[in-house]
């Protein structure tokens, strides 16, 4: 994620993990997943986009961060500059648009293009039109770059170009930063959208791909799973619910099967541990109480190296 990383594994597994382990990088990777889950539902209630979202996915994003002041979830109220040595206008890559009235209404005016007006324009075209001008305007103090680039999703999910928002632009961007800001810089420099919008349609479509393998290679791996139950002779019940649910949650403790399922916790105990002795789970934590699970093997694919 811009400017964040943080251990796959510790994002996957803090769904069950305590509060107080979780590192500062992991509650704002975990910050994002809310605020994009939020926004998704938002879209699929058929709401368009608005201000009032768009403030609510910054407010959800610097939850609890260092950027969680009493600007979050609002339109900035200060100029920013953008690539300086600490703040100075003089020495930035690029200066925002200042803040004020001017800004509100081109932040409305984005958002109404996007929603109504782009609809008549190739909608890879017009991703990357909105995603340019959404940078250039920089409406928020700080988190512009992680929501431009949800921003992409939710546009296509709203065109009703992406059935489900499992599409991730951010790991190309951010493996081509200074080239992406190069392209960015040029559009406004010297009108170069067609080098824009080449560079953004080649990660859009490498982004699809990339993803089309992750879920077939996750589907794969369901009917692998499978394919061990049936041979150990366990062919449903609780072991198979579980099955199913680690294609999208690899980390699980017996607690949280009991709770998602509701089964008992010695009916969770025993289905985790059958899964461990076919090698499906692991575990992770090495501990008698609150023991967490992994399935290496999904955790492989989403990181991009299938392990079978």
């Amino acid at each position: 994620m811009e400017g964040t990383f943080a251990p796959l594994e510790d994002v996957l597994a803090a769904e069950v993990t305590e509060l107080a382990s979780q590192s500062e990088e992991v509650r704002e990777v975990l910050n994002y997943v809310r605020a994009a889950e939020a926004a998704f539902a938002w879209i699929g209630d058929g709401r368009p986009l608005t201000v009032t979202a768009l403030c609510r996915m910054h407010r959800d994003l610097v939850r609890g961060t260092p950027a969680d002041t009493r600007d979050a979830g609002r339109i900035r109220s200060i100029q920013v500059a953008i690539g300086s040595r600490g703040g100075a206008i003089e020495t930035a890559r690029f200066v925002p648009p200042p803040p004020g009235l001017e800004l509100d209404a081109a932040v409305r005016d984005l958002l109404d293009w996007i929603n109504v007006a782009s609809k008549g324009i190739d909608p890879v075209v017009a991703a990357a039109m909105a995603h340019y001008q959404f940078e250039t305007l920089h409406p928020f103090n700080d988190g512009n770059g992680r929501i431009g680039r949800l921003l992409v999703v939710l546009d296509l999910c709203w065109k009703g170009i992406l059935s489900e928002p499992l599409l991730a632009v951010s790991p190309w961007l951010e493996a081509r930063r200074e080239e992406y800001q190069d392209r960015l810089g040029e559009v406004s420099a010297a009108g170069d959208w067609d080098g824009w919008i080449s560079f953004f349609a080649e990660g859009l479509a490498e982004s699809c791909e990339q993803t089309i393998r992750t879920v077939d290679d996750l589907l794969g791996l369901q009917v692998e799973y499978v394919r061990r139950l049936k041979a150990a002779g366990l062919t449903g019940g609780l072991v198979r619910d579980v099955i199913d649910r680690l294609i999208g949650s690899p980390f699980i403790t017996v607690r949280s099967v009991s709770e998602d399922t509701g089964r008992t916790l010695q009916a969770a105990s025993n289905a985790v541990a059958k899964l461990v002795d076919l090698k499906i789970l692991r575990e992770r934590t090495g501990r008698s109480y609150g023991r967490v699970f992994e399935a290496v093997e999904v955790t492989s694919v989403l990181r991009g190296r299938p392990g079978r």
